[in-house]
């Protein structure tokens, strides 16, 4: 997959570098640098400008989740100068990281050596911006990159280059309350058809139980992307196709509008303090679809779900469907800087907490990209006596997420947050809320310099 047309990372620094001479410089500069020397104390080499290399203090950003993975690597590297700086990890799109960089980048100052970003899009910008630094050019091994699971780093991927490493999978999955279901004499659904009816059922005989939950801004990752609604296509460098009134999208729309009406789905979301307060915490869940760090970060850590309730199934599919889809929520990616002073600690680091067993294959809240270590994970969990079932569910929702929603330079998720989000709570349906979606997500994709077909 190819995210974007950029100009590699080398030649963004070189335009900088250019812009900033008298014009009878620039010649000579161009020439230095095409014949491998560098301006300004850098050298080229790994595929980019690499600035004159010290011992100094490794600076990493990372969010409030992964700030234990930078504390387990400075323990287990006592010898690492190590700063780790704690911030929002760009969630629901914020864009902080970018803004930064583009403040860095007029002051000349201040760029981490590694940073964690929660989103999948970063690389969209990161590369023109001439911050994200290649990765497939000498500093991380085939041999290495090869073992993440197919198709995980196609996100960071411009143009054949690397320019991150995914952190973990967040393929979607059906989770449940084995021992609720059980009680009400209730199957797992199979089908979106069972699903519903399933809701509609809970909402006469048991109401206040849930099948799901609508409030977060991540929401049409979960359901339309495994609807295979086509709202997020990008089609090349610049280019997208949204469509948010297909067939596809509109069953899935109607569908949730149903279960809300009848309340057997929340649209409160599962990470605010209303949602475990009116459904006492996890007793009203029966159903939940949601991604693969649901069973770590909402049941067993945020509701406190206790053991052997929480059970995973396959993400239903529509009937007659012969290609299983799901959808996916984050999973995250690591960034090297370009401007790193420190290329071989920053690269140690990068390596270690994306491929290490201690980190991702014992403590990563996720299932890891990196498949030995996922293995492990699976394992990790499955020994923990947590789940009332077996995680194979995982494992084949991992290689099933629907292709065709890409990862543009504009958030989804902010686009819903701003769109959707505030019609739910007065009351308007999703279904009718799917033309100004789409007109939003045209707005922000042609405001990022894309191409739209409608």
């Amino acid at each position: 997959m190819t995210l974007n047309k950029l100009s590699p990372g080398p030649r963004s620094a070189l335009r900088r570098t250019r812009a900033a001479l008298p014009a009878g410089c620039a010649a000579l500069v161009l020439t230095l640098a095409a014949c491998g020397g560098g301006t300004g104390g850098t050298t080229n080499k790994d595929g980019f400008a690499q600035v004159a290399q010290t011992d100094g203090e490794l600076t990493v950003w990372v969010d409030a989740t992964r700030m234990d993975a930078a504390k387990l690597y400075q323990k287990q590297h006592p010898d690492v100068k190590l700063k780790i700086v704690s911030y929002d990890g760009d969630a629901n799109g914020s864009n902080y990281l970018q803004t930064k960089v583009q403040l860095f980048n007029r002051t000349r100052k201040g760029w981490p050596d590694v940073v964690f970003s929660s989103q999948n899009n970063e690389a969209s910008w990161a590369v023109d911006a001439g911050f994200a630094a290649p990765l497939n050019k000498g500093l991380i091994p085939d041999a290495t990159l090869s073992k993440f699971a197919k198709g995980a780093n196609d996100v960071c991927t411009v143009n054949g280059t690397l320019y991150c490493l995914r952190n973990d999978l967040s393929q979607t999955v059906l989770w449940y309350n084995a021992p609720l279901l059980k009680k009400f004499g209730y199957t797992v659904p199979a089908t979106w058809e069972e699903y519903q009816a399933l809701g509609e059922k809970v909402a006469k005989e048991h109401p206040g139980y849930l099948v799901g939950d609508a409030g977060d801004s991540f929401t049409p990752e979960i359901y339309l992307w495994a609807s295979k609604c086509g709202a997020n296509h990008i089609t090349g460098p610049k280019a997208v196709s949204v469509n948010t009134t297909s067939e596809a999208c509109t069953k899935m729309a109607e569908l949730l509008d149903v279960l809300i009406k009848n309340k057997s789905i929340s649209i409160t979301g599962v990470f605010s303090t209303d949602f475990a307060k009116k459904n006492r915490k996890a007793e009203k869940i029966l159903l939940m679809p949601g991604p693969a760090w649901y069973g770590g970060a909402v049941f067993q850590s945020g509701l406190k779900t206790p053991a052997k309730q929480i059970a995973v199934a396959p993400m239903p599919q529509w009937k007659g469907e012969t290609a299983p889809s799901t959808g996916n929520v984050g999973g995250g990616t690591w960034l090297l800087s370009q401007h790193s002073a420190h290329i071989k600690a920053a690269t140690d680091f990068l390596k270690w907490v994306t491929t290490d067993n201690a980190y991702q294959g014992e403590k990563s809240p996720g299932f890891p990209a990196y498949a030995p270590v996922a293995e492990n994970w699976l394992k990790a969990q499955a020994d923990s006596g947590y789940y009332a079932s077996d995680l194979t569910a995982l494992t084949d929702a991992s290689s099933q997420v629907w292709s065709d929603w890409g990862s543009g330079k504009f958030s989804q998720e902010a686009i819903w947050a701003a769109t959707v989000k505030p019609g739910l709570t007065q009351g308007k349906t999703i279904e009718s809320m799917l033309p100004a979606w789409q007109d939003a997500i045209v707005k922000y994709a042609r405001s990022n310099g894309y191409k739209v077909a409608q």
